[in-house]
């Protein structure tokens, strides 16, 4: 999630954990560690792919985090000589740590929760990177407990107990999503291919779904709000990957997507972009992979990150509209003409 988010959610369960100690200190402290996982960011791993695969690592695991906190904790109480009792204060410091990647874990990027173990990236994919109806609740409540300091921490627990009820609704929405679209795959050629749903932008109504097919994929968008369950699929280039099985930035990307990847060739350079964040016309995470030499064969180069378009401010009533369930414009928010169902 996005750095306010954090900070927010991190002050939140600080507030909530401090009882009656809370304070706008306490608040700002919280707010602080809610934002440290991300510290991660300052370290350049090499490449541009190796930055964006290893993002969310080992200050992301929970092996990780939990004896920091430990140790941060005793070493808070040896400097500031307070009087709280060692294990609130540690609760307060592992919790503000720990909700920061398992917040991130709802994101369709993911999470390296279980960092170093060798297992697949934690990534429910209920939330957007950004959600304004996740994020504002818990802002309006800190705020709020600023001005009441005698209410501040059962404002705290109110604004984690919104939030929660928050992401249970996201989840409840993408298995609604999940049994939507499965449903129509049923008898059809693309029965049991692998599927991926996430939330378009700062909403949890309206959802992107994209199936992939051999050397095409399909994708479509399905809103809570629509009359009509089914779900527009249209067909969209895919490619092949043309380059070594054993080229590691291809394995890392291949790992961090799942194999939701497509495959272009541009300026005799072979991109390769994820298909799981961002929309149709509109993948935040593209990079050049290979170049053909002059017989024709692809050989790996460092990755290069390729700049992505930047959402039309016209496509942005468009993109309202649909999330309310008009289901007459899909064509126009995935960029062609023509809507062909599975």
């Amino acid at each position: 999630m996005d750095s306010i988010t954090q900070a927010v959610l991190g002050a939140t369960v600080a507030g909530a954990v401090a009882g009656k100690k809370c304070s706008p200190k306490v608040l700002a402290a919280g707010a602080l560690l809610g934002t440290v996982p991300d510290l991660d960011v300052l370290i350049s791993y090499g490449d541009p792919v190796s930055d964006v695969v290893k993002h969310r690592g080992f200050s992301h695991s929970i092996f990780v985090l939990l004896p920091f906190s430990l140790l941060l904790a005793y070493a808070w109480q040896l400097w500031q000589k307070t009087d709280w009792p060692f294990l609130q204060l540690w609760a307060l410091v592992a919790l503000a740590l720990i909700t920061h990647p398992l917040l991130d874990s709802l994101t369709a990027y993911g999470t390296q929760l279980f960092w170093p173990l060798p297992v697949e990236n934690v990534a429910v994919s209920s939330l957007f990177i950004i959600d304004p109806l996740y994020t504002l609740p818990m802002l309006v409540l800190v705020l709020c407990s600023l001005m009441w300091r005698d209410k501040a921490s059962k404002l705290c627990r109110i604004g984690l107990l919104v939030s929660s009820g928050y992401i249970i609704w996201s989840v409840g929405a993408l298995h609604s999503i999940e049994s939507r679209i499965e449903q129509q795959l049923v008898g059809t050629k693309l029965e049991g291919s692998p599927i991926f749903i996430t939330p378009t932008p700062v909403n949890t109504i309206l959802w992107r779904v994209v199936v992939l097919d051999g050397e095409q994929y399909w994708e479509g968008l399905t809103s809570l709000l629509d009359k009509d369950t089914n779900i527009d699929l249209l067909a969209m280039p895919r490619g092949s990957w043309l380059g070594k099985k054993d080229m590691e930035s291809y394995q890392q990307l291949q790992h961090f997507t799942q194999g939701f990847m497509r495959y272009d060739v541009e300026n005799n350079k072979l991109k390769v972009t994820d298909l799981r964040l961002g929309m149709a016309g509109y993948h935040p995470f593209a990079f050049y992979l290979a170049e053909q030499n002059e017989s024709e064969q692809w050989q790996a180069i460092m990755p290069e990150r390729v700049d992505s378009k930047t959402v039309e401010i016209k496509h942005v009533p468009a993109w309202w509209l649909r999330v309310l369930g008009n289901q007459d414009i899909n064509a126009e928010l995935c960029h062609v003409n023509e809507c062909p169902k599975s």
